[in-house]
């Protein structure tokens, strides 16, 4: 059994719920912490029931209530070391016994569930998708892609669930009011320049 909820999406905060019949998931702390708190409540979540929280990476939208919801519900977190390593400001509000790093592209478990990062490619330190299964099931989280490859589309596989978020939409981003070093950045990477 996999439940599914996105609390909050978009460029203002991301988080999101995952559950399976014993282990509750947090992917990703956007907004504040009083408003995660509020959204899990909506929905009949007890915050303190929380089994950990997982990290895509390290920008603010992603990561915003982080540091003030664990410490508050005494939660660990599940990054990896170079994402850990960009957010000192999150960071440092965690306890170190709440810190659990992760490697990409290795397997690890929290409670029943089995946690697969992935990378992803994006403008972060170390940013990750993930594919999270149970009982040969398998759901897929993947945000914030700047663009698709045969690494994620092969993570995605048999996922019966999907969540993508693309990074941008070429024309919106073009007709956009965002300064220009703004709209490289979000373009990718590999783009010196935008037209």
């Amino acid at each position: 059994m996999f439940n599914f909820c996105s609390l909050y999406s978009g460029s203002s905060g991301n988080s999101l719920f995952v559950e399976s019949k014993n282990t509750k998931l947090l992917v990703d702390a956007g907004v504040s912490s009083k408003k995660i708190e509020s959204a899990l409540t909506d929905i009949n979540i007890d915050p303190s029931s929380l089994d950990g929280i997982l990290i895509t990476h390290e920008h603010t939208d992603h990561v915003q209530g982080l540091g003030t919801f664990s410490k508050k519900f005494d939660l660990p977190v599940f990054v990896n070391q170079e994402t850990l390593d960009a957010m000192p400001k999150q960071r440092d509000k965690l306890s170190e016994k709440n810190i659990k790093t992760f490697k990409v592209n290795e397997k690890f478990s929290i409670g029943d569930l089995e946690i697969k990062p992935f990378s992803i490619p994006h403008d972060a330190a170390n940013p990750c998708g993930f594919s999270i299964l149970k009982d040969n099931k398998k759901i897929s989280i993947a945000t914030d892609i700047g663009h698709m490859n045969n690494s994620i589309i092969k993570n995605l596989e048999e996922s019966l669930f999907v969540l993508l978020e693309a990074n941008y939409d070429p024309e919106v981003l073009r007709c956009s009011s965002y300064p220009f070093r703004l709209k490289s950045r979000i373009a990718g990477p590999t783009r010196t320049s935008f037209k």
